[in-house]
């Protein structure tokens, strides 16, 4: 076994200069933003996590006692059995946006974005650590609304399609995880940010079929509703609860997967630029 002794005369124990110490993956660095994310969103839990389930709930009772009364049915199914995995995926989206919007704006305002941008870590990296970490926020929301919902008595968020749950899950957090890294780089002040969530986010929500059936609709405002891609997170969602949908699955698994992609790269080109993130 060779020991430090055994060196050769004039060699370092350090690496050359240029000699890339770590080669590949900065596992480690990408691990501890994610967990250090992560630990920011579960010290406030009340408030990032139950909170959503909270006002889900109450978005359904009223929603439920305003327009499903009379036993009103949509696409076969009860009206409270229609909205709720809708309200289950709108939560989680909005959490994913709420958690990746915040990062960068916050370090921008508090004077910390040098905590984001000095680790050795490399774009690629970092962009997968804060992503992964909305989304992990955005599960732990739609854990804890599905699992409050299931305690309401004439609801039934039984899942029917396991492997739609999760594709259209993951994919309605990742496309809003993607948005808001993007608001997040983008925005200098908060007010910004909050543009974003009320003139983008929550119209292109509330008109996505989350609380109706888009095959209601004629005409232009058809059309409108199918190039939303929240409508396709929020039917091919409500498809594993309820086994039924108002959209071609196929279609929308696709085209989520593609927007995805192109916001992504998006994400990580900004981040390689450092644009309004390096001086």
């Amino acid at each position: 076994m060779s020991t430090p002794n055994d060196r050769a005369p004039g060699t370092s124990p350090h690496s050359a200069p240029g000699e890339p110490v770590i080669p590949f993956v900065n596992w480690g660095g990408m691990q501890a933003l994610y967990v250090k994310e992560v630990r920011r969103f579960f010290k406030v839990q009340l408030q990032t996590v139950w909170a959503p389930a909270f006002t889900s709930l109450l978005l359904l009772v009223v929603f439920t006692v305003a327009l499903g009364s009379g036993k009103r049915m949509v696409l076969g199914h009860p009206f409270a059995d229609f909205i709720a995995p809708g309200m289950i995926i709108m939560a989680m989206m909005n959490a994913a946006f709420a958690h990746s919007s915040f990062t960068f704006l916050a370090g921008k305002m508090q004077g910390t974005i040098v905590d984001y941008l000095m680790p050795p870590i490399s774009n690629l990296e970092l962009m997968v650590a804060l992503v992964g970490s909305a989304v992990t926020r955005a599960l732990c929301v739609g854990l804890a609304v599905w699992g409050v919902m299931a305690l309401l008595p004439g609801v039934h968020v039984t899942v029917r399609e396991p492997l739609a749950v999760l594709w259209f899950g993951l994919m309605g957090s990742l496309l809003l995880a993607f948005l808001g890294t993007l608001t997040s780089i983008w925005a200098d002040k908060f007010d910004h940010a909050a543009a974003i969530t009320n003139f983008i986010v929550q119209p292109m929500s509330l008109l996505s079929g989350t609380f109706y059936s888009v095959d209601a609709l004629h005409g232009a405002f058809r059309t409108a509703s199918h190039l939303n891609p929240f409508f396709y997170v929020i039917s091919g969602f409500r498809y594993g609860f309820l086994g039924t949908s108002d959209s071609p699955l196929m279609t929308g698994a696709l085209a989520l997967l593609g927007v995805n992609l192109v916001l992504g790269f998006l994400c990580y080109r900004l981040l390689v630029s450092g644009w309004k993130l390096r001086a």
